[in-house]
This record gives C-alpha cells, structure tokens and sequence, in this order.
C-alpha cells in the first residue's frame, strides 16, 4: 500500500472525484428501469403520449448525465492512472540504478526489464480499474437486488438464488486461473531474458550458425508462456455462457412468475420488465467485478514483485557526506584484498599492492584471472569480502558514491555508447566540459581526426550502441569521454583490443605525455601494452604472482614470460636471460 500511497500524491483529487462520478452514474442507471415501468405501466397503457414524451425526455436527460459522469470519471482515472504510472515507474528506475552488481546479477537482468515494463504497466491498469469500476460494479449488483425487492419482494427472491450461484461461478474461474497469473509473469520474464540475451548477440549467433538452436530455446519458452495463457483463456471463457445461462433461466423464471402475478393483478407488466432490467444489470455488474477482481489479482501479483525489489537495500551505500581529499603516501592501496562473486567462487585472493599519485601501472594474466574485477572493486560496482581499499588513505566505503566515482575515468571492456550526439557521450562525466576540453580528449585518445572528417563534428549523430561507428572509434570515444573527466584516476580495462598497434602505440604515447597527475591503469591482455608501465601486475587465478616492471618481470616470472614468448614480444626463452 505503501507503494501505491507514494506514486498517487498529487492524484489524490482524481481518486476521490473519479469513483465518485461513477458512482453517480451507477445511480443513474438504476433508475432508467423505474422510468421504463413507468412509461409502459402508465404512459402506454393510458395511451398518453405527453407522458410518455415527457418520460422520454427524462430519459434522454439521464443518458447525457451519465455519458457526462462517464467522460469526466474516465478523465480523472486516465491522468491518475498514468501519472501514477509514471511515478512508480521512475522509481524502479532510480532503484534499479542504484543497486549493485551483485544485485543485479541476483534478480537477472531479463527481470528487471520485465518489472520496470509489464508490472509497472499491470499496477497502473490497476489504478485505472479501480478509479473507473470499483465503487460502480458492487454499487451495481447491489443496487438492482434492491431496487428489485423494492418492486416485488416474492419474486426478487430468484436473485437470492441466481446471484450466488453466479458469484460460485466466478469464484471457480478465478480459483483454476489466478495463480497461473504468476506462473505467466515468470514465463515473461524468462522470455525477456532470453529475447536481450538473442539481439544482443544476434552476430556471435550468426556466426556460429547456431539461430536454429536459439530460434528452438526461444520457440520452447514462448510455448510454455503460450500453453499458460490458452489454459487460463480456455477456463475463462467458460465464464459469459455460464453466467448468462443463469442470469437467462432466472430471467425465465422472473418472466414466468411476474406472467402469474401480472394475471393475478399482483404487479404490472411495467415492473416486471424493470425487474428483468435488474437482473441484466446484476449480472454485467458481476461479470465486471470478476474481470475487476482478475485484473486486481494481477496488479496485486505485479505491486508485490516491485515492492519486492524497491525493498532490496543496495548492499554498496556511499557515505552521505563527501570525504574531504586529503594526501597520503599512496595514492591506491589494497589490503589483504578477497571477493567472491554469487556462485561462490573466489575471484580475487588476498590482493595486496600500493599505486603511488600519477604513475602508470599495468596488469596482465589470462581471461577470467580478476583483472576486471579489481576495476568493479575500485568503482564499487562490488564490494570486497575481505580485505579493504584505500583512496588517499582513506577506505572508499568512507566516499560518497558521488565523489568517488568522479574522481574516476573508467573505460570498460564492452564499449558503450549512448544514442546522442558525440558531443553528448564525451559530456557523460563532465557535463561542463567545453570544446577545448572534448578536442584535447580525442587527441589523446586518437580519435579527433576520424571526429574532425564528420561533417558535423562534435554535434555528429550517435546511434543506439554506436553502430554508426566502427569497433575502434567507438574505443576511442570511451576512452575520451572518460579522459574528459580530467580524473585523478584513469581505469582503461583492455580498452585497446579494436586498435591496431600503430594507433594503440600512438595512444600509450599521448597517454604518458598528457596524464602526467593522472594516475593510470592499463589492464590489458596485450604486453606490449602495458611494458611501458611504472610497474606492472602480473595475475593468475585470481591472484598477482609478479610484480616489477617489463625487464624485472622478464628475469623472475614465468607467467610473464610465458605471455610474451605466446605474443612474440621475445623471440626466445634464451633471449628472455
């Protein structure tokens, strides 16, 4: 409820008067059969015409006050129902923002889609169902049963019998169909993983022919969702010829008795068309109140798993007030460092190193030995198990997020561009930074005469990925956007692997030129890469196993070694000595 409560504020008016109006409607409509009776009772059966106009009239005036009341009930759920929509869906995205890797890898990222989409979307049809019917279809069902004992109190009593026997129909549809509603929202959310998992590796599919076996995955799952849906359809289709079929026999049995009463003088032929009118308005009224029931299940179902996941506190919370920098004899240091990721496994083991202010350290190891796991630790994007890291002496769990982040450029393995302009990406971590700054960021990164050839400059198109851009440009783009930060500290995960080496060599060139405060870290697979360095890491199995710089690390580590015979920087296990 609380969720509702706090997405609803400043709707609260459209609440109140949207039910309100509907329910002046529902009134409306009771009386129309009384009108009727009368028309038939009094104005037909004395064949006065001025009556029955005048009744007509009244008629008319009805219809157009209830269209009214239906207009204005409609308007108020729409702007409530869609403004509360849009507030609750802004939060999971401020939520799903803010948590963790670790979080994220948790709930998966097929689910968050579906949460912030299709639930979001249930909960505000909720909304718009509850404001539109919910005081009217119970006023309704309710109302008729009155208005018909209020007639004739012996044959109303065929209501006392149809009523719940619709009501036991109902009750058994929604018994065999709600809780596949759930079972439904798992399968889409299967679905929606495996739909991003498909298009965004529509070309490594491609190119190892495997679109059958993944047309076959996504045939099954679709199958499965498909199979859920027809059950529930199948049983709730049963739902109109059952209940019509009662409400049609009590129909039968109103006319039957009403004959008998009409012959015996007991009630005029006007009432008993009024009371089967009732029973007509009884029964939409409750088939409305089992789809309103239905769809608030749903609601319900989809207001749970986003509440649910609002309630996960992000286990990464910077501190509220920035940490004042200060200087310390290192300027990076981690401590006995250990992380492990959700399955279990050990990534990184007791890592321990200190990176003085603007040197340029390197790391190297084989795929899956936790170099890009050091970044995500430095970013926070995890926190270690065990162990601390240090940021000008300080342990960055005493940053706020904010300032730690800003004290970073990052440049991740997979490139992300965003749809824009190039203007707009590079601006990413530094929304001030003006034209000279965006041009001296692709100077070092290499990227400003591919930039300068666009006819439109810095202002040229980004589309969604950076698909108008080959994979080296975009390496450079990142790799500029994050140099516009002018950060204290310089992340490039293996952010050279679409350079060719004359580009890459040009890269390390202007990187050691032009970052002098800055410090570095190169992670990278490549020793020619990072043999320039300051100092460099070498890791496997999650753990450094040397550390020195190029000809050190030649001498007295295998591994490293090993890595530059495989890539021949050395020809030469001689030439190594």
């Amino acid at each position: 409820m609380k969720l509702l409560f706090t997405n609803c504020k400043g709707y609260y008016r459209q609440l109140v008067l949207g039910p309100v109006f509907k329910l002046f409607e529902a009134v409306l409509e009771l009386l129309v059969p009384l009108l009727m009776a009368n028309i038939i009772d009094i104005g037909i059966q004395n064949n006065d015409s001025a009556y029955v106009l005048k009744q007509g009239g009244l008629l008319l005036l009805l219809a157009v006050l209830g269209a009214a009341a239906a207009i204005t009930c409609q308007y108020y759920a729409s702007v409530a129902a869609f403004g509360f929509g849009a507030s609750l869906r802004k939060q999971v995205f401020r939520h799903i923002m803010s948590l963790s890797g670790r979080e994220v890898d948790q709930i998966g990222t097929g689910s968050l889609i579906t949460r912030i989409t299709n639930d979001v979307n249930q909960v505000q049809n909720g909304v718009n169902m509850f404001i539109r019917l919910a005081t009217r279809a119970p006023f309704l069902a309710i109302g008729s049963i009155v208005m018909a004992f209020r007639i004739n109190a012996e044959i109303a009593l065929i209501f006392l019998i149809s009523t719940p026997l619709i009501i036991a129909v109902l009750y058994w549809i929604m018994k065999h169909t709600l809780p596949d509603y759930a079972n439904i929202q798992k399968s889409q959310d299967k679905l929606g993983a495996l739909s991003g998992e498909n298009l965004e590796g529509a070309r490594v599919i491609r190119a190892f022919s495997r679109q059958e076996s993944e047309k076959e995955g996504f045939n099954q799952a679709g199958d499965l969702l498909s199979s859920i849906t027809i059950r529930v359809g199948k049983i709730s289709a049963a739902l109109n010829p059952l209940t019509y079929f009662i409400a049609n026999v009590g129909i039968l049995a109103l006319l039957w008795y009403g004959a008998k009463y009409a012959n015996r003088g007991l009630i005029l032929s006007g009432d008993v068309f009024a009371m089967v009118n009732y029973m007509t308005q009884t029964l939409l009224a409750l088939i409305v109140l089992a789809n309103l029931i239905v769809q608030f299940t749903r609601a319900v179902a989809s207001t749970k798993r986003l509440s649910a996941l609002l309630e996960i506190e992000p286990c990464i919370q910077g501190n509220s007030v920035p940490k004042q920098k200060e200087e310390a004899p290192a300027f990076l240091t981690f401590e006995s460092v250990d992380f492990g990721y959700i399955d279990g496994r050990n990534a990184l083991t007791n890592i321990d190193f200190s990176i003085k202010k603007g040197k340029t350290i390197g790391f190297i190891g084989g795929t899956g030995c936790g170099k890009t796991t050091l970044a995500n630790l430095i970013l926070r994007f995890y926190d270690v198990t065990a162990g601390r890291i240090l940021l000008n002496g300080q342990d960055i769990r005493s940053y706020s997020l904010e300032e730690l982040r800003k004290t970073i450029g990052y440049v991740p393995q997979n490139v992300n561009l965003f749809f824009g302009t190039i203007r707009i990406n590079l601006c990413l971590g530094n929304p001030q930074a003006d034209d000279t700054t965006l041009w001296q960021a692709l100077r070092i990164a290499q990227g400003e005469e591919f930039v300068r050839s666009k006819p439109q400059g810095l202002d040229t198109p980004v589309e969604e990925g950076g698909k108008n851009f080959s994979g080296g440009q975009r390496q450079r783009l990142t790799i500029a956007r994050a140099l516009a930060k002018k950060p204290e500290l310089l992340i490039l995960d293996d952010s050279s692997s679409a350079l060719d080496f004359a580009t890459d060599a040009a890269l390390r060139k202007a990187l050691r030129e032009n970052t002098n405060n800055t410090t570095v870290l190169l992670i990278s697979q490549r020793a020619s890469t990072i043999k320039n360095a300051d100092c460099i890491f070498v890791m496997d199995e999650g753990r450094i196993v040397g550390r020195g710089t190029h000809q050190e690390l030649l001498t007295n580590c295998a591994v490293y070694r090993e890595i530059c015979i495989s890539q021949k920087l050395i020809d030469t296990k001689e030439d190594a000595r």
